[in-house]
């Protein structure tokens, strides 16, 4: 098989929990893009918040915010704001509620609380450096939201319509944290539409991930990849099992296919 696209989650497979990659995937995105590979981030990450790492891995394209936000190239693909409603009744939840959010612009994350301790948790294990206090403002422009400091028995309470729900943030120390995550836009959503506009069979297309918002982007491509340190749920949602983040798990998924050497 000729494989012509491929799509990789950052945290807990590009990135180890200590915020670097090995070499061996550096090495594996290259040897991919050599061959002809167009390589996608495909992030629940706000895009703001992974240009440098694009760059130091040669990357040019994106799928951000859970699949609300995309870019081929340069050129804005897909671009799918909440809605003024679902955000404003996620703010009030959340107020009800004891919890936090973290608000997504393509321009800044907007918090409810830059003061709570698991706020300021959240920020260091992802490094996020865009942070701005909410504004009422801003509503309309919001396309991605993460609940923080939720309980198990809250997460429920976020999925106000059949299009809602939540998935956990499969990060140590940040378990508190629920990516909310529409089912028809989503990270799988955006790889059929990119694959479509790419005139690329999904048979040609692989993706590896680790939590449940990578889900969908397995179901979507030919060759999917859980990582080894992957939530157990997804396991059953990936063709393959590979390594570990921390021991090369993406340069021996794409060894397995021949991709690599």
């Amino acid at each position: 098989m000729s494989y012509k696209v491929l799509f990789l989650d950052i945290d807990g497979t590009i990135l180890k929990p200590d915020h670097t990659y090995t070499a061996s995937t550096k090495e594996a995105i290259q040897q991919v893009k050599d061959n002809g590979v167009e390589v996608f981030i495909a992030t629940g990450r706000p895009l703001i918040e992974v240009k440098e790492l694009a760059k130091e891995l040669n990357v040019e394209s994106f799928i951000g915010y859970n699949g609300a936000y995309a870019v081929y190239q340069e050129k804005t693909v897909i671009d799918e704001p909440i809605g003024e409603s679902p955000v404003r009744e996620f703010l009030n939840i959340a107020n009800e509620n004891g919890n936090e959010l973290v608000l997504y612009t393509k321009d800044r994350n907007y918090y409810t609380s830059l003061e709570h301790p698991f706020v300021k948790n959240f920020n260091q294990l992802f490094q996020l450096k865009q942070n701005s206090l909410y504004k009422d403002d801003v509503a309309d422009q919001i396309i991605g939201a993460t609940a923080l400091n939720l309980e198990p028995a809250q997460v429920p309470l976020y999925e106000i319509n059949e299009d809602i729900r939540m998935s956990q943030v499969n990060i140590e120390g940040a378990t508190m944290a629920y990516d909310i995550i529409r089912k028809s836009v989503n990270k799988g959503e955006a790889v059929t539409k990119i694959l479509k506009r790419l005139n690329i069979p999904k048979e040609q297309a692989i993706a590896f991930g680790d939590g449940m918002n990578d889900k969908e982007m397995l179901q979507a491509v030919g060759e999917s990849f859980a990582m080894g340190n992957a939530s157990p749920e997804l396991f059953q949602f990936a063709k393959h099992r590979t390594t570990s983040v921390s021991d090369s798990g993406i340069f021996n998924g794409l060894k397995k296919l021949g991709m690599v050497d």
